[in-house]
């Protein structure tokens, strides 16, 4: 079983472009000790972890308060991530803000967010939605590609001088709605790319967002297995959704079978040995968030359960020989179609025919 966490922005009024108060505008009115405190009482049973935005969600000023919280519930913060995407001021990205002054106080900003996540034993999350553009003919591709790249590199240099890692997590949009590293390649890109300019990457690491995968058309048992054999593999951020748009729906209801896979992959690859846990990102709209979430880690732990009745043996004779059928049967039998249920079914079928002839 892996360590969880989830973060608390699923908690917020969950606003959209239609609904400014957002679903549950009741929400807005909580401080983040209140927040992080309800969150705690409905969830701490199967819960192990929240995670934060720096500067938005947890700050100097409240991150004591919020750890005190967590720990008298027995719960942790296993990750803070960086959230200068919902400040107006870097509409125009942080790390690739025409404005020079601007770069620089987003990124020193940010290193405070680091500071604060090496004080409360956490590791750092980069998504940088912000940092990319909305027309052609916006951005100096090349030198905007330079300055993020800059960017990442000063801040990992300066996580790894407080021994945390640093997750890197693609999307392709959203808010900007072209954001530059937007799949799984060109994270990698970048890693390779800040590794060029000298900087120890062995920390720079990726976190996979289900859904911004899923959103790709990206695979998510593949990327996870590519990612660990590069030692890339860094943390999950779980959810589901139609794959068009950043749902972030409850785990399991969407893309069954690829968590499926996911699942396996994880356990094959030991994910997990080395302290790695399953984050959730869900922002439940118009359902109680409490429940959504409980959902979600129900889904989850299900689904794991069932990864693990899965036949290594038989999966990796059918992968051998790129054998689908074989491989899907090895699945389905976790599932609980076998031998009995195949042989019901054509008892079913025979009876069918039987009672068709009997009416003629």
């Amino acid at each position: 079983m892996l360590k969880n966490s989830v973060g608390i922005w699923a908690f917020g009024p969950a606003v959209t472009r239609f609904v400014p108060p957002g679903y549950h505008p009741e929400a807005a009115r909580e401080s983040m000790q209140e927040k992080t405190k309800r969150v705690c009482e409905g969830l701490s049973d199967i819960l192990d972890g929240l995670e934060y935005h720096y500067p938005g969600e947890i700050n100097e000023d409240n991150a004591e308060e919020v750890t005190g919280i967590l720990e008298d519930h027995g719960m942790d913060l296993p990750a803070v991530a960086a959230g200068l995407h919902t400040d107006p001021t870097y509409s125009l990205g942080a790390f690739i803000n025409p404005d020079p002054s601007l770069r620089r106080k987003g990124i020193d900003t940010l290193k405070r967010g680091i500071d604060l996540a090496s004080e409360v034993g956490a590791n750092f999350i980069i998504w940088p939605g912000a940092e990319g553009y909305n027309y052609p003919f916006q951005r100096p591709y090349a030198e905007t590609w330079r300055a993020f790249v800059e960017s990442i590199a000063e801040l990992t240099d300066h996580a790894n001088e407080r021994g945390i890692k640093v997750f890197l997590e693609h999307k392709n949009s959203e808010p900007a709605m072209k954001i530059l590293m937007q799949n799984i390649g060109m994270t990698l890109f970048t890693i390779q790319k800040v590794k060029a300019l000298g900087v120890d990457t062995r920390n720079l690491l990726v976190n996979m967002d289900w859904q911004h995968l899923i959103m790709n058309g990206e695979n998510l048992a593949e990327y996870a297995a590519l990612l660990a054999s590069e030692n890339k593999l860094g943390h999950q951020h779980g959810n589901d959704g139609w794959g068009s748009f950043d749902d972030d729906n409850v785990v399991g209801t969407n893309f069954f079978m690829q968590t499926l896979e996911l699942a396996q992959t994880l356990q094959d690859v030991g994910y997990g040995e080395n302290g790695e846990r399953v984050g959730f990102d869900l922002y439940p709209y118009t359902e109680d968030q409490v429940a959504a979430v409980r959902r979600a880690i129900l889904h989850w732990e299900f689904i794991w359960e069932l990864a693990k009745k899965i036949d290594r043996a038989a999966l990796k004779e059918a992968k051998l020989n790129a054998d689908a059928l074989s491989a899907q049967k090895a699945v389905y039998a976790s599932l609980g179609l076998d031998r009995s249920f195949e042989e019901e079914v054509a008892r079913r079928h025979r009876e069918l025919r039987s009672g068709e002839q009997k009416t003629t």
